[in-house]
């Protein structure tokens, strides 16, 4: 069955930096693109950056443009997350997610079949 599992989440103060990873199994990772999004408390979550089934094409949200990076390894079958920078409003359960084709749609909740169940990062002094 198609399984995503998130690591690399925990507490980092402002300023700092942390490598989200996603490893995925039970699918042709190279035919799917992958989303990563984030939930914060009391907000619906967001597309934050996805990256097409080749990794030629990406997205980032305005939010995290210029400090966040979304990689692929199709070999591995695994997609990271490079956030540095961080703010404490990028503090939120991240998500990666598998699309339903070899292109992101817009990054949005709707071109997204099946989620892992997310990774905590909390951005605090």
């Amino acid at each position: 069955q198609v399984q995503l599992v998130e690591s690399g989440g925990g507490l980092v103060q402002p300023g700092g930096s942390l490598r989200l990873s996603c490893a995925t199994s039970g699918f042709t990772f190279d035919y799917y693109a992958i989303g990563w999004f984030r939930q914060a408390p009391g907000k619906e979550r967001e597309g934050v950056s996805c990256i097409s089934s080749s990794g030629i094409s990406t997205y980032y949200a305005d939010s995290v443009k210029g400090r966040f990076t979304i990689s692929r390894d199709n070999a591995k079958k695994m997609v990271y997350l490079q956030m540095n920078s961080l703010k404490p409003e990028d503090t939120a359960v991240y998500y990666c997610a598998k699309s339903t084709s070899s292109y992101y749609g817009g990054c949005q909740q709707n071109s997204m079949h099946f989620w892992g169940k997310g990774t905590l990062v909390t951005v605090s002094s």
